[in-house]
């Protein structure tokens, strides 16, 4: 386990405390609408984070990379939620978590790591522009029909914007402007500042001085369901084998890339160890069996709050322990501060990470790049933003494939064939 540097400092528990303070509140309204769309009490979103924060924290690699419920788990558990209820939650996450286990145990993280600069960046620059657009509606106070459910495709979503865009409100447009205005000003004063932490705070001063009235987090329901548990049907089980070995796929692979793009973004331009990759996995793992043991959802690496803790000075693994303390002092205390942060403010913050994560260093040097890199680049980032990880990935390495394809099978037999200067050269 990797221990905070000897010269830790107040200035780095500082960055710490306040990465873990903004993480904690991104992963408040997250986690709860996460936890709704698959279908079980919202409490059980924010239980993910409180469960698997300690654990990752003491057992991962990455120090600063941040877990919890996620969008890429999201078929596969509200699917399970669908059959069993809660019960089908936990049965997939404890089998998906064994999996990662095996993956684990069996070295196959490290193979991951080998993914493509290219390709990282373009998965880097497709989640920031997914994290931007599925801000728009709050951060717009777009007004739509209370029958209509709003969709969880990017393209469906730049849709009904467009078409509800006339029912823009001033207000929540002004508190997230304010905080992405303020987060990019204050970050560019120092980068040792909790910059989006402070657009928050001067949202939430702008919105008490003008008396705006925006949807607020609101007092978080601390009633616990009772979970009654499950058994396992021999008939089930080959059903859940096939999901769980999907869903820990999946995770397994997001989990990784988010985890090399949060080192990205903390300036160590470099691969992961292949021990860092299998031992995060087994970490995840872990902390995922505990998490099914309570009904909790999957647990994997969150770009938007791991992110947000980096912009903010974490540099530790006590930041994530603060991300986890303060969202169970949030809920044991009802927190009346937080309960009355506005709904905007926070979708400003993660707007904010998403804007850092659209790689502009890379599209300033498309036009000089290979046109392979540039080519799995674009594409990676486009099927992340449309379609999903893993095959925006696949896409990704696709490119890399057919020029190895190219060389192997076309280039080199040519080149072979075409007889050398020295033996076609006319004898003296």
């Amino acid at each position: 386990m990797q221990l905070p540097k000897l010269d830790y400092s107040w200035k780095s528990l500082g960055g710490d405390v306040f990465g873990g303070a903004i993480a904690a509140l991104i992963a408040l309204p997250y986690g709860l609408a996460m936890a709704t769309l698959m279908g079980i009490p919202p409490i059980y979103g924010i239980f993910t984070s409180l469960i698997s924060g300690p654990l990752t924290a003491l057992l991962g690699r990455n120090p600063v990379l941040i877990g919890g419920t996620s969008t890429v788990t999201l078929p596969f558990l509200a699917s399970a939620v669908r059959q069993q209820g809660l019960a089908g939650c936990a049965k997939v996450t404890l089998v998906a978590a064994v999996f990662m286990m095996i993956f684990s145990v069996l070295k196959l993280g490290r193979h991951i790591t080998k993914i493509p600069h290219t390709v990282v960046s373009g998965f880097s620059c497709g989640i920031g522009a997914m994290m931007v657009v599925n801000q728009l509606r709050t951060i717009l106070g777009i007004q739509v029909p209370k029958d209509l459910v709003w969709p969880s495709s990017v393209l469906l979503q730049l849709k009904l914007v467009a078409l509800y865009i006339g029912t823009t409100h001033w207000a929540p447009l002004l508190l997230g402007t304010i905080v992405i205005a303020g987060a990019f000003f204050f970050s560019g004063v120092s980068k040792k500042v909790p910059a989006p932490l402070l657009g928050v705070l001067l949202a939430v001063g702008v919105s008490v001085a003008f008396g705006m009235h925006e949807k607020e987090v609101g007092r978080l329901n601390l009633d616990i369901p009772p979970f009654m548990g499950f058994t396992w049907s021999p008939l089930e089980v080959f059903d859940l084998v096939n999901e769980g070995f999907g869903l820990a796929v999946v995770s397994s692979i997001n989990l990784l890339i988010t985890s090399r793009v949060v080192d990205h973004f903390r300036g160590r331009h470099r691969q992961m160890h292949d021990d860092d990759a299998d031992g995060e996995l087994g970490a995840y793992g872990i902390a995922n069996v505990v998490c099914g043991i309570f009904a909790a959802p999957m647990s994997v690496g969150i770009p938007a709050r791991s992110l947000a803790n980096v912009r903010c000075g974490g540099v530790s693994r006590i930041s994530n322990v603060v991300h986890a303390a303060l969202l169970l002092l949030f809920l044991g205390l009802g927190s009346e501060m937080v309960s009355h942060i506005p709904l905007p403010a926070l979708a400003g913050v993660t707007a904010y990470v998403g804007i850092c994560l659209l790689e502009w260093g890379t599209w300033h040097r498309l036009a000089k790049m290979p046109i392979v890199d540039s080519g799995a680049f674009l594409a990676t980032a486009l099927a992340t933003l449309l379609i999903n990880a893993v095959a925006a990935v696949a896409i990704g390495c696709g490119f890399y494939l057919f020029r190895w394809l190219y060389h192997t099978v076309l280039e080199r037999p040519r080149l072979a064939e075409t007889p050398s200067a020295s033996a076609t050269a006319t004898p003296v």
